[in-house]
């Protein structure tokens, strides 16, 4: 068995096609080496916002009420990592306060609670972001963060508004008069 040396033409062709596929490579993982990951970020991927305090972690977060002046009603999930019944108190504008409880590694869905998470007014018309201030008995820990404040616009939160929250403003419709043509 005998070993048979490149010649110049073999060698050139084996040089294109290795630079080919170094091209070929490059342009295949070169949007990933320039652009980040969209699955590396985290987002809250709903209407509502997130944010910790301490050990509870709050997703979806937001309120629901018909305008700025009117009652709103906090809703999300709140879930408490720690061993400790903790209580997550939330602080809106105009000294608007409410307190939801959280039983230690468990959590709370404020839509499905009986006992409503109602801050007296919003600071905030619907379609705006509101400033909040969150905090939790446990650690002594508190937070601010921005909450969408939605009306019942959107057919799955109008459940949600508070009694007294109504939108103001809306217009009823009112029915049209009919000619009959015939008489």
């Amino acid at each position: 068995m005998g070993f048979t040396a490149m010649n110049r033409g073999q060698r050139g062709k084996l040089a294109m096609a290795t630079a080919a596929l170094g091209i070929g490579l490059l342009s295949v993982t070169g949007c990933g080496y320039t652009n980040p990951q969209a699955t590396g970020m985290e987002y809250a991927a709903s209407d509502g916002t997130q944010a910790n305090v301490g050990p509870l972690q709050l997703r979806n977060m937001m309120i629901i009420s018909g305008a700025e002046d009117k009652p709103g009603r906090v809703i999300g999930a709140v879930y408490n990592t720690s061993t400790e019944d903790v209580t997550l108190t939330i602080l809106g504008a105009a000294g608007a306060q409410t307190q939801v409880p959280v039983k230690p590694n468990s959590y709370t869905l404020l839509n499905d609670s009986t006992d409503e998470a109602i801050l007296s007014t919003t600071g905030g018309a619907p379609g705006s972001l509101v400033e909040v201030s969150i905090s939790e008995d446990a650690t002594n820990q508190d937070t601010t963060f921005k909450v969408p404040v939605l009306d019942g616009t959107i057919s799955d939160y109008q459940q949600y508004l508070p009694p007294g929250s109504e939108p103001t403003g809306t217009a009823t419709p009112t029915p049209t008069p009919t000619t009959d043509a015939g008489h």
